[in-house]
């Protein structure tokens, strides 16, 4: 199949508008309408990572942090990205790469660790606001199951469990078609008044071009009347982080010593255990330093995330346990991620998992 495919699969959980503006998610070697026959997952690409790709015939690389990231002013070999980067050029081997929007997506990143841990009643740590929008339109009565079910179906009206959600209100409608128009309803050259219906809902903003487009598809109108609202509502189900809580409260190391079986940890930098029971467990994938203050915030009584520096630790000042389990072991499951996302869409497209051991960091025991 073509690489779009693959992306559109990917993006349709992950939309790339959501990664930070620093980011550089997306297709980043390759042309989209290339049609390949595999493709290798891995977390980060090195120069083993694509000889492996070449090793085994795949055309598709799919990683979750980008090859080409800042400046890239020179492709001399002289690194291990550059060396990468020239032998996928070579042996046409494309790479995309799906970073902090599948962290800020509904079932992202951090919602994979929570489910290694087997969390319940998860939302997220920081949800996002900025994301959603209002769609207003004006339609005949007749018209309006028909409309409401398009825009619907096309990703508007999602609020939390619920779909389908929207307001109407009757009112008239008024209009004059001239001599060049094609009226649903009404005379030329005469004013018309139309029972209209008020229909309203909300969408994210990633999937605004479906929802306008359904909506033009199924309103009867020739000429379709509406508005777009930005939204400062957060996002319910979108931001950075998760948190959820423990079947049953446990004591702190308890939790510890799960949380280094289920992600495979050699080791775990955390703070003294001053609390009680561990019930409530804040997570983000990654370098998760800067929302400590959100998981106190949130009540967590722990949170697992990586990257804290020393002086950083102080912060969590006996309100909170900090364990730093290592950015690559909070990340690794991102694989597993990607595998389900494709294979839930095209269940006979081959894929394989990276051998490579791309975590830079070793531990002596």
């Amino acid at each position: 199949m073509k690489i779009q495919e693959i992306i559109a699969a990917i993006e349709d959980v992950a939309p790339v508008s959501l990664q930070e503006s620093w980011d550089n998610s997306g297709l980043l070697i390759g042309n989209a309408m290339d049609e390949v026959n595999s493709a290798l997952i891995t977390l980060d690409v090195s120069e083993a990572v694509v000889n492996e790709a070449i090793q085994y015939g795949h055309q598709l690389i799919i990683a979750h942090h980008p090859l080409i990231f800042g400046s890239l002013k020179k492709l001399n070999g002289k690194t291990d990205a550059e060396r990468a980067i020239l032998m996928a050029v070579k042996h046409d081997v494309a790479i995309y790469a799906a970073h902090t929007n599948i962290d800020l997506a509904k079932n992202g990143v951090s919602q994979m660790m929570a489910r290694k841990l087997s969390l319940q009643k998860l939302k997220p740590l920081v949800p996002q606001k900025g994301l959603l929008k209002k769609l207003v339109t004006f339609v005949p009565s007749a018209a309006l199951d028909a409309v409401r079910e398009a825009v619907s179906s096309a990703g508007a009206g999602q609020i939390g469990n619920y779909d389908f959600c929207s307001f109407s209100g009757d009112g008239t409608g008024t209009f004059r078609a001239n001599e060049l128009a094609h009226p649903f309803v009404g005379q030329k050259n005469e004013i018309h008044f139309e029972p209209e219906v008020r229909f309203e809902t909300i969408f994210p903003s990633y999937a605004e071009a479906r929802v306008l487009n359904a909506l033009l598809k199924a309103h009867p109108y020739e000429e379709v009347a509406y508005d777009v609202y930005t939204l400062d509502n957060v996002h319910s189900q979108v931001g950075l982080g998760v948190i959820g809580e423990l079947e049953t409260p446990l004591h702190p190391e308890a939790v510890l010593k799960m949380v280094m079986e289920a992600f495979h940890c050699p080791v775990i930098r955390h703070t003294a255990f001053h609390t009680g029971l561990v019930s409530r467990v804040a997570l983000v994938g990654g370098s998760g330093s800067t929302f400590l203050k959100d998981a106190i915030g949130a009540g967590a009584d722990l949170f697992i995330t990586a990257d804290f520096k020393y002086h950083q630790f102080f912060d969590a000042e006996n309100k909170i346990i900090i364990a730093d389990i290592g950015h690559y072991e909070s990340e690794q499951f991102t694989k597993e991620l990607f595998y389900e996302i494709v294979t839930n869409k095209f269940s006979k497209f081959a894929l394989r998992l990276s051998e490579v051991e791309t975590n830079p960091i070793h531990y002596l025991f």
